[in-house]
């Protein structure tokens, strides 16, 4: 958890005062790549980390070494705890959490213990299906990022058989709660989401890791692609004023409004993956909304409509 390593790499600056990116990566067992990027994140949350370029250069806590954590002043022993905090959902990651606030001093106790119960993270989502707990690789994909050997994955797409490949694990990404690896595959870099892996197991051969390699540029190319793809088709419809609150439910940022209509209506673009995917969407609305354009979005709801009135006649 990474939770776990910032307050280790923070007990661990307290301790030696100064201290490499490479000493930090041998203790806490990770990556220098994911030291740096864990004593960057200490910095973005308030606590004074201090990077020295140079021959004799290393992090070290402003105003020198410190022990019992003393140096902390109560906003930034709130900054790492709120930080923390919400991460906290495992035994080990609580832990961690209570022998920390056992060595602050006791005056920054309560308000850490507070920053601590100020955050919350819900693995379910509103249907109670749950996001996170259905990540049962994580871990051997974190000791395969880490170690830097290949894994022979299991992935199930939506609508197809689980296959199998070999992948090169680069990194691991969280976007709104949900969790991907990203890897190098023979079709190039991919995304893969962490609850449709069905095995990961490390072939022990080495990872090809491209050369200067960052895996936040990485994500962002990769969510791009993504993003792109949901904004592949645009299907305008008019829709009734009840109907303006469901749409916005539905497409979120993927609406654009074009015009408002007499009765208090409103004329919208949608976008998605493509004109049949909306109108799948929109099918549920019925006569609420009216689809303008593309024709193969009409095509799609007359042909739904016409299956769904063979399956379910009406009465006589």
């Amino acid at each position: 958890m990474r939770a776990d390593r910032l307050v280790a790499a923070l007990l661990f600056l307290q301790e030696r005062g100064q201290v490499t990116v490479a000493q930090v990566a041998a203790e806490l067992e990770v990556s220098e790549r994911t030291a740096r990027r864990d004593l960057e994140a200490l910095a973005m949350a308030g606590i004074p980390v201090h990077a020295q370029r140079g021959r004799n250069g290393g992090w070290s806590l402003v105003g020198g070494a410190r022990t019992n954590l003393t140096g902390l002043t109560a906003d930034e022993t709130r900054s790492l705890f709120l930080t923390a905090g919400p991460a906290a959902t495992s035994p080990e990651t609580r832990t961690v959490l209570r022998k920390l606030v056992r060595a602050l001093p006791a005056p920054l106790r309560p308000a850490a213990e507070a920053a601590a119960r100020a955050g919350f993270t819900d693995p379910t989502d509103w249907s109670r299906a749950t996001s996170t707990a259905a990540e049962p690789h994580l871990d051997a994909l974190q000791r395969a990022v880490v170690a830097g050997v290949q894994v022979r994955l299991g992935y199930a797409t939506p609508g197809r058989a689980a296959g199998e490949r070999i992948v090169h694990p680069l990194g691991l990404a969280t976007k709104a709660g949900v969790g991907y690896l990203v890897a190098e595959t023979a079709e190039g870099l991919r995304s893969f989401r962490l609850s449709r892996v069905v095995s990961a197991v490390a072939t022990g051969d080495p990872v090809a890791r491209p050369d200067g390699f960052d895996l936040a540029v990485a994500w962002r190319a990769l969510a791009a692609r993504m993003e792109e793809r949901l904004h592949a088709a645009t299907v305008r419809v008019r829709a009734a004023p009840d109907a303006s609150a469901v749409l916005h439910r539905l497409f979120d940022g993927r609406l654009r409004t074009v015009g408002q209509l007499a009765d208090g209506g409103l004329e919208v673009e949608l976008d998605g993956p493509s004109a049949e995917v909306v109108a799948a969407q929109l099918a549920g609305l019925g006569a609420r909304v009216e689809v303008l354009d593309p024709p193969a979005a009409r095509q799609e709801l007359a042909r739904l409509g016409a299956e769904l009135v063979a399956r379910y006649p009406p009465p006589r």
